[in-house]
């Protein structure tokens, strides 16, 4: 199974996530609103965080450049990754304490932004193992500032789609220039690594 994705096919998936989020921020209002702003606050967390932001799209800029074929190798970086956030934000929600959570975020920008610049491949348990490790500290974060949400559960719930949105439009673009203008790919693996590295800088 191959897929060929265009540039137009990647700016259509581009244009479709941010249209969902505009949809989803602006069509729920009345007795339920509560409920809607619970899953918003989480919806919104990572896409208002630059350093959230990055290594999610790193993730999945890596995974479609590093991968063998379209299938699993695909996915285990960005499931990896959702399925460990998923655990941090637990933690964090519960107030469980972890170290260098700041550090270690930094941490993921600089390795996932060299592993887009670099194009390694590993294997698939090793690239979810990995991402994951730095997943739980962007967890962690989340979790300790969506404490206070009303539903913790439609929080997460949130946080997830959005991730999954991002993870997908790594994927989506990494995959369209995969074999062609690679080099803007690993461009912005680039930016994210020295966006990585300078974050490690001011807290030294």
């Amino acid at each position: 199974m191959r897929i060929a994705l265009s540039h137009r096919h990647t700016a259509a998936l581009l244009f479709i996530a941010a249209s969902a989020i505009g949809t989803s921020a602006s069509a729920h209002t009345g007795a339920e609103s509560h409920i809607h702003n619970s899953f918003l606050s989480g919806f919104a967390h990572p896409l208002f965080g630059l350093d959230h932001l990055a290594a999610m799209v790193a993730v999945g800029l890596w995974s479609a450049l590093a991968a063998r074929s379209a299938g699993r190798d695909l996915l285990w970086g960005p499931v990896g990754f959702a399925a460990m956030l998923l655990v941090g934000a637990v933690l964090g929600l519960q107030g469980v304490a972890l170290p260098a959570v700041e550090p270690m975020i930094a941490a993921s920008l600089l390795v996932t932004g060299l592993l887009v610049v670099s194009r390694l491949r590993v294997p698939g348990l090793v690239a979810a193992l990995g991402v994951g490790m730095f997943a739980v500290f962007h967890g962690v974060a989340h979790g300790y500032e969506l404490a206070g949400s009303d539903s913790a559960w439609l929080t997460l719930a949130g946080m997830l789609t959005a991730t999954v949105l991002l993870h997908s439009a790594g994927l989506a673009a990494g995959w369209a220039l995969r074999h062609r203008h690679v080099w803007l790919a690993r461009a912005a693996g680039a930016g994210v690594a020295v966006f990585g590295g300078a974050l490690l800088a001011q807290m030294a």
